[in-house]
C-alpha cells in the first residue's frame, strides 16, 4: 500500500470500528493506555479450549491512531493461538498500519497489539499457579512417612 491507501485505511477502522464494544462473556480483560495523550483501550478475548482466540472486542478512546489500531487488532489476532498472538511484533503492525505512522507514533500505533500480549501473559500467569496449586495440593494429600 501507498501512504495514501494507509491513511484511509486507517481512517476506515476508526470511522467504522470492528469488533467495538464489551464482550461480557471474556476469557481475558484488560485495560491500557498512554497516559501522556490520554490513550486508553480495553481488550477482551474469548479463549477456545485449544488456545484460539476465538472472539475478540476492544473499547476505548483517544486519537486516530490508537483506535484504529484496536480494530486492526482485532482482526489481526482473531483465529490465532496464544502464542502466535505472543510473537506479533511492531513489524504486523507497519504492514498493517504503514511504515511512517508506526515509527512516528509508535506507543500510539502499538498500544492495542501490547495490551492484547499483556492479557494473554496475565492469563497464562494464572493457569501456571492453578497448575502448581493443583500439584501442591495432590502433593499435600499424599502422607509423609518417617
Amino acid at each position: 500500500m501507498d501512504r495514501q491507501e494507509y491513511i484511509e485505511h486507517l481512517l476506515d477502522h476508526y470511522q467504522n470500528p470492528r469488533n467495538k464494544g464489551r464482550m461480557a462473556d471474556a476469557d481475558l480483560q484488560l485495560g491500557g493506555g498512554n497516559p501522556g495523550c490520554g490513550d486508553l483501550i480495553t481488550m477482551y478475548l474469548k479463549i477456545g479450549d485449544d488456545d484460539r482466540v476465538e472472539r475478540v472486542s476492544f473499547e476505548g478512546e483517544g486519537c486516530t491512531i490508537s483506535q484504529a489500531g484496536g480494530s486492526i487488532v482485532t482482526e489481526l489476532v482473531a483465529g490465532k493461538t496464544l502464542d502466535e498472538v505472543t510473537a506479533l511484533g511492531t513489524a504486523e503492525m507497519v504492514e498493517e498500519m504503514g511504515d511512517d505512522v508506526v515509527k512516528s507514533r509508535v506507543r500510539c500505533a502499538t498500544l492495542a497489539l501490547g495490551t492484547v500480549q499483556a492479557a494473554i501473559h496475565q492469563y497464562e500467569q494464572g493457569r501456571e499457579r492453578e497448575r502448581v496449586g493443583a500439584r501442591m495440593t495432590a502433593q499435600d494429600a499424599v502422607p509423609f512417612e518417617n
